[in-house]
């Protein structure tokens, strides 16, 4: 078999046959692994055959002058459609605003620039497309503050950790509103939170917030019924249902029980909807208003979530790629004989969504009532589970075959899957873009921005094949231009900020490009030192990336002080003893940077608590001086929680996503130490913002 015309065909296919790695060593991508991502791709390559058959294909497909449902362009620039017509063709534009535009393509066949920013309707002859104008950058923070020189800071949350009495175990949209409307009065103009997509109901085991069903819709067991239907109502379903105790037992446990916890509310949302269903209902055309918005990408959900019940009661695989035909294809005559026979069952399941969207439209709406500019910032995960609805629904738009992760590097050395699928990038292109778009426009929709978990996907994506190691892995590249465009006009539409999570091995240019179209990028304290741990000064920090202390993903700054990190790794075996001693000697080499580097604040210590304490206040203070549009502190760091919420590299040895705060968010930000933290990070942001306009 020719190893040449397999990367000839890996290449023509968008994976990269030779990358460079974290340490800067040039990586060859070998036969076997390029054959098994091909096969993933669609692409057969396991024999000579096979390959020119494929390359065949694809020269075809690609040669072929088949005008596609969706081009994008930049506002002020002209549009190269040489492809696809004749100079001096006419291409008359519909505007979506009303009105048409009678336009000559140029004498290179240029659609002149001259079209507004939205999406509308061109046709050239017989054939039409969608025009989308993208503006030259999306909704920024000058935008939202304006201010040419935006010096604002936020909050970070893992919303599920929240408390409040009477949550029963789980933290939800009612004290998410309460802790938004806390943080807006104390001068806060922004809360991001973590990931609210859909899960799967029947197997609440699956929990991680990064690993959802769908990125169309949200996890309903975050819902707080009570702020639609009303406090009585949901109370008396407790009790009617005989939760009461068990919903008491859940609130009090150190660590959320996701299983029960999610056993509880499906049992409370159902007695809800079959209550709500009878009768005369207020909100019933509310509902059924909807229903009808959310269309055919509701309706499938819905029923996907019907099915893998049906599936689970008769003990069969839930994973729909194991399913029969009839099940497998969502427009399938069977499945609409199945919608008919349960369409109780599917109206349970808009019913929830319904409830959530309501509830987190109500929690954005609290923020932005409490003063803040920008308000919720949701988490957008880099894909969904393949075996999930989001791929079942969109079969020819996500690559359900190939997993998403992280090559080999020093961290991680045998890399990472994430165990999650990504988009196609030529089905995205087939089908105009629809997956993207309206995956974009549902993670808009309540929230003030949008942070894009692993934002470098949009450029290339490390792909694995289902069942191999990450080392197996290629990356595959995407059409970064047109999804940039895209995210701008959306960000634009929705008036919402965009932060781009940039951390780890982030092509050449990407960040340029993140720039251009005012999409901040991520810096993290502890991140931003030299191998000689000196940390970067206040005034060396950039000002198109957002300043925060830490993620999810790692220590909390107390934890990283006193070593808990390690602590954890050690004790579930994940590095050896010399390892282990070698991490604890650089610990206490940037334990001394750090400290250097925040006695470099203007201010000193005096009147300080000594130890931690002391670094978080500094810490806060010191990221409010930095050049950072935004600083989001997370809750736990304003805490000084010692513990992280996810520890990479473990499932159940480690308490992931389970982490409870068990301060009431009512009260959580008049504590001394929280009150201390957030007025030494506002009064620096002041001084910061002082101190730009001063230098204008």
């Amino acid at each position: 078999m020719s190893d040449a015309q397999l990367e000839i065909l890996a290449s023509r296919a968008g994976l990269a046959v030779d990358w460079v790695d974290a340490n800067g060593n040039p990586q060859r991508v070998s036969p076997h692994v390029l054959q098994a991502v091909l096969a993933g791709l669609g692409l057969p390559a396991d024999s000579d055959e096979a390959i020119e058959t494929s390359l065949l294909n694809l020269q075809l497909e690609q040669q072929n002058k088949r005008l596609p449902p969706l081009l994008t362009a930049d506002v002020g620039r002209s549009l190269d459609l040489t492809r696809y017509f004749s100079p001096h063709s006419q291409c008359m534009v519909h505007l979506e605003t009303g009105g048409s535009l009678d336009i000559e393509l140029d004498a290179d066949a240029y659609l002149p620039g001259m079209i507004p920013v939205g999406y509308h309707r061109a046709h050239v002859g017989e054939q039409h497309f969608t025009l989308a104008v993208a503006p030259a950058r999306c909704f920024s923070m000058a935008d939202a503050l304006d201010n040419d020189t935006p010096r604002t800071w936020g909050l970070s949350a893992q919303l599920y950790s929240l408390f409040r009495p009477g949550d029963g175990g789980l933290g939800d949209t009612q004290a998410l509103e309460t802790f938004a409307k806390a943080a807006g009065e104390r001068g806060a103009d922004a809360l991001a939170i973590s990931p609210m997509h859909a899960m799967f109901s029947c197997d609440p085991d699956r929990y991680s917030p990064y690993s959802p069903s769908s990125r169309l819709f949200l996890n309903y067991l975050y819902a707080a019924p009570a702020s639609v239907l009303g406090d009585s109502v949901v109370q008396q379903a407790i009790d009617d249902s005989g939760l009461r105790e068990e919903w008491q037992r859940l609130e009090q446990l150190p660590l959320i029980d996701w299983p029960a916890a999610t056993r509880v509310r499906h049992t409370l949302l159902r007695n809800l909807y079959e209550d709500f269903v009878v009768g005369e209902q207020p909100l019933r055309e509310d509902f059924n208003e909807f229903c009808d918005n959310g269309g055919e990408s509701l309706e499938n959900h819905c029923r996907f979530e019907a099915l893998q019940v049906q599936r689970r009661n008769e003990h069969l695989s839930q994973d729909w790629r194991d399913w029969p035909e009839q099940w497998r294809d969502p427009n399938s005559p069977a499945l609409l004989l199945f919608a008919e026979e349960h369409r109780h069952d599917i109206g349970f399941y808009a019913f929830c969504q319904w409830l959530i969207a309501r509830c987190l439209a109500k929690a954005q709406k609290a923020a932005r009532d409490a003063g803040m500019a920008i308000g919720l910032i949701a988490d957008l995960a880099v894909g969904a589970d393949g075996a999930g609805s989001q791929a079942w629904c969109r079969q020819d738009e996500l690559l359900s075959q190939l997993t998403v992760g992280a090559p080999p590097d020093l961290l991680n050395r045998k890399g990472q899957g994430w165990g999650i699928s990504a988009f196609s990038p030529d089905g995205l292109k087939r089908n105009g873009f629809r997956a993207f778009i309206e995956m974009l426009r549902a993670n808009f929709a309540h929230a003030g921005g949008l942070r894009i978990d692993h934002v470098m996907g949009l450029q290339r994506l490390w792909v694995i094949p289902r069942g191999a190691s990450p080392s197996e892995g290629a990356y595959l590249y995407y059409p970064v231009d047109d999804l940039l465009r895209l995210l701008a006009l959306e960000s634009l539409r929705h008036r919402a900020i965009v932060l781009g999570e940039d951390l780890g091995t982030v092509p050449d240019g990407l960040r340029d490009k993140l720039s251009e179209r005012a999409i901040l990028g991520m810096r993290i304290l502890l991140f931003e030192q030299d191998y000689g741990a000196r940390f970067r000064p206040v005034l060396e920090w950039p000002d198109t990336a957002l300043a925060t202390t830490s993620t999810h993903d790692l220590p909390t700054l107390n934890g990283w002080w006193q070593e808990r990190d390690i602590d954890w790794n050690a004790q579930l075996g994940l590095v050896d003893a010399e390892t282990e001693d070698h991490w604890r000697d650089n610990r206490a080499h940037e334990r001394n940077g750090l400290h250097q580097a925040l006695s470099l604040d203007p201010q000193n210590f005096q009147e300080e608590a000594t130890g931690a304490d002391q670094v978080l206040n500094a810490s806060a203070r010191f990221l409010g001086h930095t050049r950072s549009p935004l600083v989001l502190l997370p809750v736990e760091d304003a805490l000084g929680v010692v513990e992280q919420a996810n520890l990479p590299g473990t499932v159940s040895t480690h308490p992931n996503w389970r982490r409870r705060l068990h301060i009431p968010c009512s009260t959580l930000l008049d504590r001394p130490e929280v009150a201390r933290r957030l007025e030494l990070l506002a009064c620096a942001r002041l001084q910061a913002q002082e101190r730009d306009e001063c230098r204008r």
